[in-house]
């Protein structure tokens, strides 16, 4: 079994992918627009008006060796991430320092990279989108 961590931009997708692309070296799998899904048969699919076809329906993209699912959702306002982190380990405190420092980049730093007592670095930051991650490097 496996958990994968699926977030919805809320019209901000393409920025993301772009960010976490520079940011975390993400490579992008997948990527499906609104405009290349099937005509919707009235009463079914989702309510409401779809959003603009450039817009995001469906990605994936790796992070290391995980999967991270991404879209646009219906693309309606600022997106929220309330409740939840994604966690990044990296190989040292170099590595460490300098994906704390990308997200952070017009982000909000909430626990300011340092040394603790079960990591040589550990910090915690919520990016421009507002998507929690916790980064730290083990001793």
């Amino acid at each position: 079994m496996q958990i994968q961590p699926y977030l919805f931009f809320d019209g901000r997708c393409d920025e993301a992918l772009n960010f976490y692309k520079t940011a975390l070296g993400a490579k992008v799998e997948m990527l499906m627009r609104f405009k290349e899904a099937p005509p919707q048969t009235p009463g079914e699919g989702c309510k409401g008006p779809m959003p603009d076809g450039e817009k995001v329906m469906h990605a994936s993209f790796k992070v290391g060796d995980a999967t991270i699912m991404a879209s646009d959702g219906m693309a309606q306002g600022k997106p929220e991430f309330k409740g939840i982190s994604l966690s990044i380990t990296a190989k040292d405190d170099a590595e460490a320092k300098r994906f704390f420092d990308a997200l952070s980049d017009g982000g909000k730093v909430q626990q300011p990279l340092m040394k603790t007592f079960f990591a040589s670095s550990f910090g915690m930051v919520a990016d421009k989108f507002g998507v929690g991650w916790m980064v730290v490097a083990m001793p």
